[in-house]
């Protein structure tokens, strides 16, 4: 029998991916399962934003809102490639909030974190401003805040990509079936996709399943834990983009809820998100006709450009594992991160992760081993606030430089191409496209900004099994392609099979 490793995790999205890749580098050995691909759950499916949670001032969130701005500036050091600023404008509701309240948020928003490369807030007369264009005239006053942007499913692949680089084993579409301990370890029955299952013991278990960590507790591991966690829905659309400028826009709904309407992918807009409660079954999640029509109500109260569904080019839910709190509302429901940690005497611990956000999953990672450091007694210091994750070794985080020098060394690419390569794979681009010095160097084209090269590159270097691991979570190719040329690409992939 193979020996124990020091740590497994089941759960292969944001959180799972970080607990493995910070206990590697702390010269832990490491086994993390996932049933499906990585992100595929929730991670892939958030707002896509690195962010403070200005709205949880309301409700009091100081210590979540401060560790999240800190872990903006951060992040933004350590991913320059996948995590990048972008200006939020606020137009001024007085039917929602008073503007002594924006204010007041908004600078607790500025100091709280200790802001350092992000510029602060500024007060917009709309009537005035270019930002103003878009809005309806009605509303005379914004204020203009700093977020970041961030490519999710990316970000949780980074982080198995180190992880895995620093010798842990990562398991996708292996799901964990029973866990039981004995003779002081982790049993841990686990099943491929082909049905075929392996045993592999540890010393310490972590469940990190997200929306299926009740799952994993009642009936995988047969716990008793008394932690609950709520599930909450949240659906986004996607339209295109109808204004002008870099910026996003942060909206008060008439039920006091902010809706996001973020530029993407260039030409496009992302619109979420909704906030509904979810007792469903978290593979099932999917958006309401009513989600959809609230979101374009509140994008319309506010804009010059009316949508209608017509509009709509895409939609996705997600199910958001928040710890229970019991707030009456579930946009009240915290949005910290809970530990539940069983370890009867002498046993192997068990530790799993209720809520968090994609922001703090750096921090949480580290909470996460600081609770389990007395179990293993061989583990490292902290370590993942000063190292990049993969592609983002770039000198002063600066990605504009980045690119600039990436573009010359590659002047067969397109802009856009090169952009779009620089972005998703920041210095590993140059591991893409080694050898290649024309488009025909780079394989078949099958329709938006998608060659061959990419796909085998993700095929054989980021655990990519199916197509819409390629074209929905390592890429959002699918979004520039037409049904034909996905077709033709998913039949291109099943040979490579």
């Amino acid at each position: 029998m193979t020996a124990p490793f020091d740590l497994l995790v089941i759960g292969g999205g944001i959180n799972g991916a970080g607990i493995a890749r910070d206990a590697a580098g702390r010269g832990l050995s490491v086994f993390l399962c996932e049933k499906g691909d990585l992100g595929e759950g929730t991670s892939s499916r958030s707002g896509k934003l690195i962010h403070g949670g200005l709205r949880y001032l309301e409700y009091y969130e100081f210590r979540l809102v401060r560790e999240a701005l800190i872990e903006r500036e951060v992040l933004l050091a350590l991913a320059p490639h996948i995590v990048w600023p972008m200006r939020f404008v606020l137009p001024h509701s007085r039917a929602q909030r008073p503007a002594w309240m924006i204010r007041l948020g908004l600078f607790l928003y500025d100091h709280l974190g200790g802001r350092e490369r992000l510029p602060p807030t500024r007060r917009l007369d709309l009537h005035r401003a270019p930002e103003g264009e878009a809005i309806n005239a009605a509303f005379r006053t914004a204020f203009e805040y700093s977020d970041c942007w961030v490519e999710d499913s990316r970000l949780v692949v980074l982080n198995a990509l180190d992880a895995a680089a620093k010798g842990a084993v990562i398991a996708t579409r292996t799901e964990a079936v029973s866990a039981r301990r004995v003779e002081g370890l982790w049993q841990v029955a686990l099943r491929d996709e082909d049905g075929d299952e392996t045993i592999v013991r540890a010393r310490a278990l972590v469940n990190a399943a997200g929306p299926w960590v009740e799952r994993v507790l009642f009936g995988v591991i047969g716990s008793n834990a008394q932690r609950r966690v709520r599930l909450v829905k949240g659906s986004h659309i996607v339209v295109p983009k109808f204004w002008s400028g870099p910026q996003a826009y942060l909206l008060q709904n008439d039920d006091k809820r902010v809706i996001f309407v973020n530029p993407y992918e260039d030409d496009l807009c992302l619109i979420g998100t909704t906030d509904i409660p979810f007792d469903g079954e978290a593979e099932a999640v999917s958006i309401a006709d009513d989600e959809i029509a609230y979101l374009l109500r509140a994008v319309n109260r506010f804009m010059r450009h009316q949508l209608t569904k017509a509009d709509v080019r895409y939609v996705f839910s997600g199910v958001r594992p928040l710890y229970d709190d019991r707030a009456a509302n579930p946009s009240a429901v915290t949005r910290d991160y809970v530990f539940d940690i069983d370890r009867p005497a002498g046993e192997a611990p068990l530790l799993s992760v209720f809520g968090g956000k994609i922001t703090t999953y750096r921090k949480l990672a580290e909470h996460v081993l600081e609770k389990l450091k007395p179990f293993l007694p061989n583990l490292g210091g902290p370590w993942t606030k000063s190292a990049p994750l993969p592609g983002g070794d770039m000198p002063g985080a600066d990605f504009a430089q980045f690119l600039a020098g990436f573009e010359a060394r590659h002047g067969f690419l397109p802009p856009a191409l090169a952009r779009h390569y620089a972005r998703l794979y920041g210095t590993r681009a140059e591991e893409l496209l080694a050898g290649a010095s024309s488009l025909d160097d780079l394989g078949r084209f099958f329709g938006g900004k998608l060659y061959a090269r990419e796909a085998d590159f993700l095929m054989r270097t980021e655990w990519a099994r199916v197509p819409e691991d390629i074209l929905a979570r390592r890429t959002k190719h699918h979004l520039h392609m037409s049904e034909a040329e996905i077709a033709r690409f998913s039949a291109w992939m099943a040979e490579k099979a």
